[in-house]
C-alpha cells in the first residue's frame, strides 16, 4: 500500500512521507483513533445520542473503528450549478447514484441536500449514515452574490434518519455575523435531536486578496475561521488545505502574534494543516480537509496528497466529491478507496 502512496506522491513523497512536525508536537494534540468518541466527544456537554451518531460515521465504511473519516459530498448541484456539476457525467443528475457511489467507495457517509437525500432515504438511510447539508449559496442571481441561504430545516434531517446535519459559514462576508446565529442556532437543535454537527469553515472577502495573492486558504486565517466553528459546537469542521500563511499581517487587519509564524507555524505544508488541526481544541474537535476541484489527470495523485497532509497534521479525513463524481463511478471509487487507503495504511503516520 505505501509504495502505490509513493508513487502517487511521484517527487514529493519524501518530502511529506519522511517530515517531522517540530512546531506543534503530535503529543500536544487530540488524535484520532477508534475510541475517539469515548476519549473526546463523550467528555464534552454532547447529549448521549450524539455520540451514538458520531460513532455511526466512524464506524462505517472501509475506514469503520480507524477513527478516520471519508465522506462524499455533493451539494455542488445548488452551490455550482446542477449543470457545471453532473454535465461531466448525467448519471449524478439522479440522486440515487450518488448514495450509490457512495456505498460502493465504502465512505463513512454520504453528504448532499435535502432534496437528494430525500429522494433516496428510505431505500438507503439505513445502509449508510446520511449527513444532509441545510445552508447553501443558491448561486441564480444576477448580479452574483455570496450568501449562505437556509434551505432545509433541522427537524428534517432527523425525519429522513439523518446521522448529521452540516451546514457553511463564510466567515469575513458581511452576512458572516447572521449564518454564525442562524448555524449555531440549527447545531443546538441538532444536538438536542441526536444528530453529529459539520461546519464547512470557510472564508470569503473580496479584500482576502492583496498584490496577486489570495488569502483564502492562509493557515492563520483559516486556523482562526476553524476556531470560531468549533465554538458554535461543531463536531467536526470541514477546511480548504491551507496552501499560504500570513494572512493577518500581509492584509493587515485583525489580530496575530508573531509566535504564530515563528514558532507555530513553517512553510511545510503539514505544518500549515497542523495549525488547522491546532484552533480544533488541540484535536478534540476533528479536523477533515476537502478535497478540491477536479483537474483531470492529476485528480488521483492530489487526492493522495491532501489525505497524506490531513493524516500526518493530525487531521480526521477527507471530503471528496467532484473528483469522484465528475467521472464514470468505476472510476469515482478508485479515487475515493485510494484516499481510504492512506488512512489504512500504517506507514503513514503522524508526523
Amino acid at each position: 500500500m505505501i509504495d502505490a502512496i509513493e508513487k502517487l506522491l511521484g517527487d514529493q513523497a519524501r518530502t511529506l512521507l519522511d517530515h517531522t512536525c517540530s512546531t506543534v508536537p503530535k503529543q500536544s494534540l487530540h488524535l484520532p483513533g477508534p475510541d475517539a468518541v469515548d476519549r473526546l466527544y463523550a467528555l464534552s456537554d454532547r447529549p448521549v445520542p450524539v455520540l451514538g451518531s458520531l460513532q455511526a460515521l466512524i464506524g462505517n465504511g472501509r475506514l469503520a473503528d480507524t477513527g478516520y473519516l471519508s465522506i462524499l459530498p455533493v451539494d455542488q448541484g445548488i452551490e455550482h450549478s446542477a449543470g457545471a456539476s453532473f454535465a461531466p457525467n448525467p448519471a449524478y443528475f439522479d440522486p440515487e447514484n450518488i448514495v450509490k457511489l457512495a456505498l460502493e467507495a465504502g465512505c463513512n457517509a454520504v453528504a448532499s441536500t435535502l432534496g437528494v437525500l430525500g429522494a433516496a432515504a428510505r431505500k438507503y438511510a439505513h445502509k449508510i449514515p446520511f449527513l444532509l447539508k441545510l445552508n447553501h449559496n443558491e448561486l441564480l442571481s444576477l448580479p452574483a452574490k455570496h450568501d449562505q441561504i437556509m434551505f432545509a430545516q433541522v427537524e428534517q434531517a432527523w425525519n429522513m434518519g439523518c446521522r448529521a446535519v452540516g451546514a457553511t459559514v463564510y466567515f469575513g462576508a458581511p452576512e458572516s455575523s447572521r449564518q454564525i446565529v442562524e448555524v449555531s442556532r440549527a447545531f443546538e437543535r441538532a444536538h438536542q435531536l441526536g444528530m453529529a454537527t459539520v461546519l464547512w469553515c470557510y472564508l470569503r472577502n473580496p479584500g482576502f486578496k492583496k498584490d496577486g495573492v489570495d488569502y483564502h486558504a492562509s493557515a492563520d486565517l483559516t486556523g482562526q475561521a476553524n476556531h470560531l466553528g468549533v465554538t458554535i459546537q461543531a463536531d467536526i469542521i470541514k477546511q480548504k488545505l491551507p496552501v499560504n500563511n500570513g494572512g493577518y499581517t500581509a492584509l493587515k487587519f485583525g489580530m496575530t502574534n508573531p509566535k504564530v509564524y515563528s514558532e507555530l507555524t513553517t512553510d511545510h505544508p503539514i505544518d500549515l494543516c497542523r495549525y488547522q488541526v491546532l484552533n480544533c481544541y488541540a484535536g478534540r474537535m476533528g479536523l477533515i480537509n476537502s478535497g478540491g476541484p477536479s483537474g483531470g489527470e492529476s485528480d488521483l495523485a492530489e487526492a493522495v496528497r491532501t489525505a497524506v497532509i490531513n493524516k500526518r497534521a493530525g487531521g480526521m479525513g477527507l471530503i471528496s466529491g467532484r473528483k469522484a463524481f465528475q467521472r464514470p463511478m468505476a472510476e469515482g471509487v478508485k479515487l475515493l478507496n485510494a484516499i481510504q487507503d492512506v488512512y489504512l495504511c500504517k506507514d503513514v503516520t503522524v508526523a
